[in-house]
């Protein structure tokens, strides 16, 4: 079967797609559903037709690579070579759609997320029919006798409108920024334990918000990108600073932390992520951090500091022992700059001087905070551990702030 989108386009095939990542805070502009939403009997038929085939979910998109490569081999290059976790993050971008098929406008938000990202794949709109096609043929495959024609319908029907929306967001991203922005490291200082700061500057201006974060590839592994919080807030001279810590089997970490040096060039994805400032509805902020998770919060602070703004700061750092406790010298010169910043560092297996304890005892030992909004940055236990310490304490889930977990697109609200 061939499968067609309703749009007319000159662009030519190119690469399949892949699930990435969420829009920029203040990029509040969603293409609208151009196909009506599924009946609600096309959506059980949908839903149950996943529960058929989840079983073999490793095989079938292993199977969907195959067939598309075979049948449009030029779109093999655009990918990298090894497609262990493209093939989980399709599988997982597929389920999350399905939770969101009765909800168009969840929907309609998470494919222009997917949409805007993808542009830095370098995909077209005439990619999407190739990954259509063969994805409803891996899923008939897979489904044996459960595959009827209602069934191949609404599938059909999901994905064409799926593809719109991708395509919306993509070109109207298109016409106000690049899909990629090349930059050159201009400085590299190690802070110990595997981790080390790395300054860019990119070649063409890049507007993003203190907190976000931004996806990073490099000359080392072609494709794979990653994604950094800047540890600054906008400067004059337009360099970014990631805090980047080498993570066993991470090509991408590795690569930055062992490999790039002064005059390197890497790739930046679009600013992402709506843990900004202008989040925030109270005047006084509780800001978490553990490990390299100080970054977007420093950012934030300097942020605070840069309006000038009425802000009181709690600041809450949290490591394993006192010599993993990076960047709080730093924090503290700022401290001492600025009032309304209080800084306080946590320990939780070594006993020293100070205050002991994981991050979330420690939040409920000074708290409650249920008249602060906080941002929380960090291993994600830490996070979900810190979000049930704040809910027990009586702060409001629209009050507590932290980046998705994993590979963030697919864990957008």
């Amino acid at each position: 079967m061939k499968f067609r989108i309703n749009r007319s386009s000159s662009e030519s095939p190119h690469p399949p797609v892949e699930p990435s990542a969420p829009t920029p805070a203040g990029h509040k502009t969603e293409p609208e559903v151009v196909e009506a939403p599924l009946s609600a009997h096309e959506q059980d038929l949908v839903r149950a037709s996943v529960s058929v085939v989840e079983p073999y979910a490793t095989e079938m998109t292993v199977y969907f690579y195959a067939i598309l490569f075979a049948r449009y081999p030029e779109v093999r290059p655009l990918f990298p070579p090894g497609m262990d976790t493209q093939r989980d993050r399709l599988l997982r971008a597929l389920l999350r759609i399905v939770e969101l098929i009765d909800d168009p406008e969840g929907l309609a938000r998470f494919c222009g997320h997917l949409g805007r990202d993808h542009r830095k794949f370098g995909t077209l709109s005439a990619h999407f029919p190739a990954v259509g096609e063969c994805l409803l043929a891996s899923l008939a495959r897979y489904a044996g006798p459960a595959w009827t024609p209602d069934l191949a319908a609404a599938w059909t029907k999901a994905y064409g409108a799926i593809a719109d929306l991708m395509i919306s967001a993509a070109e109207q991203d298109e016409a106000v920024r690049p899909a990629v922005w090349p930059a050159t490291v201009v400085h590299r200082v190690s802070r110990g334990h595997g981790i080390v700061e790395i300054t860019v500057r990119p070649h063409m201006p890049y507007e993003y918000a203190a907190g976000q974060y931004v996806s990073v590839e490099t000359p080392w592994w072609p494709k794979q990108w990653r994604y950094y919080s800047p540890a600054n807030a906008p400067r004059e001279d337009g360099t970014l600073t990631f805090h980047v810590r080498a993570v066993a089997g991470g090509s991408v970490s590795g690569a930055l932390v062992h490999r790039a040096a002064v005059g390197d060039m890497i790739q930046l994805g679009p600013p992402l992520g709506d843990m900004v400032l202008d989040a925030a509805a109270h005047s006084d902020l509780l800001c978490v951090a553990g490990g390299t998770g100080l970054a977007p919060i420093r950012a934030l602070v300097e942020e605070v500091a840069r309006r000038g703004e009425r802000h009181r700061v709690d600041l809450f750092l949290g490591a394993r022992t006192g010599a993993e406790l990076y960047g709080v010298d730093d924090m503290l010169r700022m401290a001492q700059r600025h009032h309304w910043l209080t800084i306080r560092g946590a320990v939780s297996q070594e006993y020293i001087p100070g205050i002991r304890g994981s991050l979330p005892e420690v939040l409920a030992e000074y708290g409650p905070w249920y008249q602060h909004d906080a941002f929380l940055s960090g291993p994600a236990p830490m996070v979900v551990a810190a979000t049930k310490t704040l809910r027990l304490g009586g702060t409001s889930l629209d009050r507590i702030h932290h980046d998705p977990f994993e590979t963030p697109v697919l864990s957008i609200p």
